[in-house]
């Protein structure tokens, strides 16, 4: 069984990714991490992010950067968004997302496109969501967490500019499959929000 998962930034996809993974005993990528590996990498190549011959360039990143992580913090998600634009570093990590999907016995993918690029075919596909004020909160509690020191209102306005570039590139834009299941998780506790996970999953499941 492929399960889809696919969400803006801080929706809850992720948490709810691994949990269902958990819960049904699949494997989990977490894709953005491979993004957030390209902009870093692409940072201390000291390379343009907007470049895609220098994004491309950073696609060949070491396996153990994918440990670093300073790649969860709000400046490694621009970089993310920034590099993902790019036809080249899209088609170079395809390959890499879609051999992971089509392990035997199936897997959970989450990010941005799995359900309407990676795995069309998906069993199940979940669409998770959340109000840009619920997910600044969440973003700025963990940062707070982390010791990183950044503002409420920094957190937003980065979170509504990656949301309008992931949204409006033009290959494989933020969009939610047309069989995808809509979960929004604005008011939702982290444990509501993966008890209704494997409910649609296991409902929707072909």
């Amino acid at each position: 069984m492929i399960i889809a998962v696919d969400g803006p930034t801080a929706s809850g996809k992720g948490t709810i990714a691994r949990a269902l993974a958990a819960h049904f005993h699949l494997p989990h990528l977490d894709t953005g991490l491979l993004y957030r590996a390209v902009g870093r990498q692409c940072a201390l190549n000291h390379g343009n992010p907007d470049s895609a011959e220098d994004a491309l360039d950073a696609c060949d990143f070491p396996v153990s950067l994918l440990d670093d992580p300073d790649l969860r913090s709000e400046t490694c998600g621009g970089l993310a968004s920034r590099v993902s634009v790019h036809h080249a570093v899209r088609q170079a990590l395809y390959d890499r997302q879609r051999a992971f999907a089509l392990q035997p016995g199936g897997a959970v993918l989450d990010g941005r496109d799995i359900g309407t690029v990676i795995a069309p075919e998906a069993e199940v596909k979940l669409f998770v969501v959340a109000s840009v004020t619920a997910r600044a909160e969440r973003r700025f509690k963990e940062m707070q967490q982390a010791g990183r020191a950044v503002s409420l209102a920094e957190i937003a306005a980065d979170l509504e500019a990656r949301d309008l570039r992931d949204r409006t590139r033009a290959e494989a834009p933020l969009v939610a499959a047309a069989d995808a299941v809509l979960l929004d998780t604005s008011d939702m506790a982290r444990d509501e929000a993966i008890a209704a996970a494997i409910r649609i999953a296991e409902r929707t499941q072909r």
